[in-house]
């Protein structure tokens, strides 16, 4: 990144800790911020809109993506693939933009080698009972689902430790501002 191109911010945190409504408040509270639309092969859920949320894409377009080299990170997630199109973050980067990348720590990793200047963000949750209960909260997994996003919830946390920040989204608002706080530091 040179001195006029805008932040990128990696942002990942286990499924059902809350990264989506913070990011939200975080589009809310700051017009610079711009939120990085990932694709993926999972279906959508209900009230998620195509290039809102994701690019809803097939397998075999996102093989193809891959193959051309069009991701700037992509990883394999509980059986579907997640990835952040690259064009569009150098575009929004260049126009001075904060963009938010709401990633996994596999996809996380690549970016943070790639864009060493990147600054890193996990959101932990304030427990793991917590989390298993807003994950039940939705109501949108199987029991056999459920087990494997907590089984992945622990191995994503111990993976915390590569992150340049740690902050517990213990409320949205709280963790809100202390992510802007972050992104605005002079110490990054």
């Amino acid at each position: 990144m040179n001195d006029t191109a805008g932040k990128l911010v990696v942002i990942s945190a286990p499924s059902g800790t809350g990264k989506g409504t913070v990011i939200k408040k975080l589009l809310e509270l700051r017009p610079e911020f711009v939120f990085s639309v990932s694709a993926t092969t999972r279906a959508p859920r209900q009230g998620e809109t195509e290039g809102v949320e994701y690019y809803f894409m097939d397998r075999e377009h996102f093989r193809e993506m891959i193959d051309k080299g069009e991701f700037l990170e992509y990883a394999e997630y509980v059986g579907e693939f997640y990835g952040t199109p690259r064009k569009p973050i150098i575009d929004k980067m260049e126009a001075g933009r904060v963009v938010l990348l709401d990633i996994e720590v596999q996809g996380a990793k690549q970016v943070m080698t790639k864009e060493p200047a990147a600054i890193t963000i996990f959101i932990a949750p304030p427990s793991m009972a917590e989390l298993e209960n807003r994950l039940r909260g939705r109501g949108t997994d199987s029991e056999e689902k459920l087990a494997a996003r907590l089984k992945r919830a622990r191995e994503e946390l111990e993976e915390k430790s590569h992150y340049r920040h740690i902050v517990v989204n213990d409320d949205v608002a709280r963790a809100a501002d202390e992510i802007i706080s972050i992104v605005f530091s002079k110490c990054r």
